[in-house]
């Protein structure tokens, strides 16, 4: 366990010691990003047990990826620091270091190439985990040219084609995109606030605390999008909470309100939440302050916060109209929890559009 070393620092003193020699004279970026709890700084001891290891990205100009791969394959060591520089994962050998061309690499990633810009459409139908893989994690090097790119709405003119270059371009929604993700978060809260209690009230503790699971989650997720935080999917959804400046309180009252034997303990908990969740999003100053206080749901004995005056306050101060007039209903992560819907590009965009009555560009149809 002590001797354990995290995979970005493995795959940094790879690249610089192996791969970088392997490489040189080639105009080339090389990093450690994509998939992989390392790119995240979430790996640990037991996620060398597969599919873990020396790892690099090495994105090359389309006509000379060939050429590259064949030197790398020749010079490559079978272990490098005592780890194998090729994995097996299911059956399948996986190298450790990929030689790519960007362009095609971001499109089977996100499902479109940021060089060429930006849409809305594009923005709301990439989860968040796959702009955290591709804006977290390393640049080792970065020495791509910079083609032309072509301007179009969201990123106000031609872009740069070096990867820290596009990575500067997802890094976070644009303002108006925020505040409607942000609404369609608070949205999804005002949903359901109410059934903890109303469950309870009928003697249905489990449904409570069902429903109690359901709002923590969305709650984490607010959270993280409030402080510009791309929410990782569940299996790091604590461990990136945990990680945000100043969540201690919130993660206290989230964790009672998972404790909560009873409904109006569960309610406490998630007032509590609720009122550091109110909090943040004045500081924020996206949209016009509100009252930061619980409240009770209509005339009955349940304490809620009103998401739905977030919401409202968020979309009133959206002045993109094209943005304005969609729909309340969110980005990809907020219409699906299908794990295979949002590990395709295709499936994603496509669902997003229909969801929201957007249209791709043609050349973005088959991406």
């Amino acid at each position: 366990m002590s001797d354990f070393m995290p995979g970005i620092e493995l795959s940094r003193a790879f690249y610089g010691e192996v791969v970088a020699p392997l490489v040189a004279g080639v105009p080339h970026s090389a990093a450690l990003i994509g998939p992989g709890s390392e790119v995240l700084a979430f790996d640990t001891s037991r996620s060398t047990d597969h599919d873990w290891g020396p790892r690099v990205l090495v994105f090359a100009p389309a006509g000379v990826v060939t050429e590259v791969e064949a030197r790398v394959a020749a010079g490559l060591p079978e272990r490098f620091r005592g780890q194998p520089t090729v994995f097996d994962y299911l059956g399948e050998r996986r190298p450790g270091v990929v030689v790519t061309e960007l362009g095609s690499w971001l499109s089977g990633r996100l499902g479109f190439d940021p060089r060429r810009g930006v849409t809305l459409l594009d923005w709301l139908s990439v989860p968040w985990q796959r702009l955290a893989e591709v804006t977290q994690g390393e640049v080792f090097h970065d020495g791509l040219p910079s083609p032309a790119a072509e301007g179009v709405p969201w990123q106000r003119g031609p872009q740069p084609g070096g990867l820290e270059a596009v990575r500067g371009l997802l890094r976070w929604y644009p303002q108006d995109v925020w505040r409607y993700v942000l609404a369609c978060q608070w949205r999804r809260i005002a949903e359901e606030e109410a059934f903890v209690g109303r469950c309870g009230e009928v003697g249905d503790e489990l449904g409570s605390a069902v429903e109690g699971a359901r709002l923590v989650r969305e709650v984490m997720r607010l959270a993280l999008l409030l402080r510009r935080r791309y929410p990782p999917y569940a299996k790091w959804l604590g461990s990136a909470l945990a990680r945000m400046p100043g969540s201690a309180e919130l993660a206290e009252a989230l964790g009672a309100a998972l404790a909560a034997r009873s409904w109006r303990q569960r309610q406490e908990g998630l007032s509590a939440a609720y009122r550091r969740l109110a909090g943040l999003q004045n500081r924020v100053g996206l949209a016009g302050r509100l009252d930061e206080g619980v409240r009770g749901y209509h005339d009955r004995p349940f304490e809620v916060i009103g998401g739905e005056r977030f919401a409202a306050a968020l979309l009133g101060a959206v002045s993109d109209p094209v943005v304005r007039s969609l729909p309340v209903a969110g980005c990809v992560d907020q219409l699906s929890d299908s794990t295979d819907l949002l590990t395709s590009p295709p499936r994603a965009r496509a669902a997003t559009a229909a969801a929201l009555g957007l249209s791709a560009p043609p050349d973005r149809l088959t991406a």
